[in-house]
């Protein structure tokens, strides 16, 4: 039974070490449980089976650290797991596909200088040029800053 416990102990020493080094970079959480269970598993080896099973322990979790490493830092061994699609998409379409300079439309909220318009039955986020816009003016499109409209009043 002790000799289930140390390679119990082995086993998740190995495991903690990949979460550590795949997982939890950096925050050591991983290696220090990883350390905790080499250590135990040590200690039972060398209490309860003798110096050739601690030995023997020593040089098994070296072995197995080792492996560990180097199979959980390949490249190859973590890309079936990786996400192969490119996303493309945007959350919102950019105005400037919808819109041309010289729309018309009217606003919505204040325009100080941003706030929203409604143009051809749309709503956008705007921003004037300049001065405030007060709500319910009709205002023309005159270009486009990220996903907003730069409009101005048509007095």
């Amino acid at each position: 039974m002790d000799m289930f416990y140390v390679v119990l102990l082995v086993l998740f020493g190995v495991l903690f070490l990949v979460a550590e080094l795949v997982f939890l970079p950096g925050v050591s959480v991983g290696a220090v449980l990883s350390l905790v269970c080499y250590g135990s598993a040590i200690y039972l080896a060398f209490r309860n089976l003798g110096p050739l099973a601690g030995v023997a322990a020593i040089l098994a979790i070296g072995l197995l650290s080792l492996v560990a490493t180097v199979v959980s830092l390949r490249a190859k061994t973590w890309q079936r797991f990786s996400l192969k699609q490119e996303i493309r998409s945007l959350s919102m379409p950019r105005p400037e596909e919808e819109l041309r300079v010289g729309d018309r439309g009217t606003t919505l909220s204040r325009l100080s200088p941003m706030g929203k318009v409604e143009i051809g039955g749309r709503i956008y986020e705007a921003k004037s040029q300049g001065s405030y816009v007060d709500p319910h003016r009709e205002v023309e499109v005159t270009g486009f800053e990220n996903f907003s409209v730069i409009v101005k009043t048509t007095d």
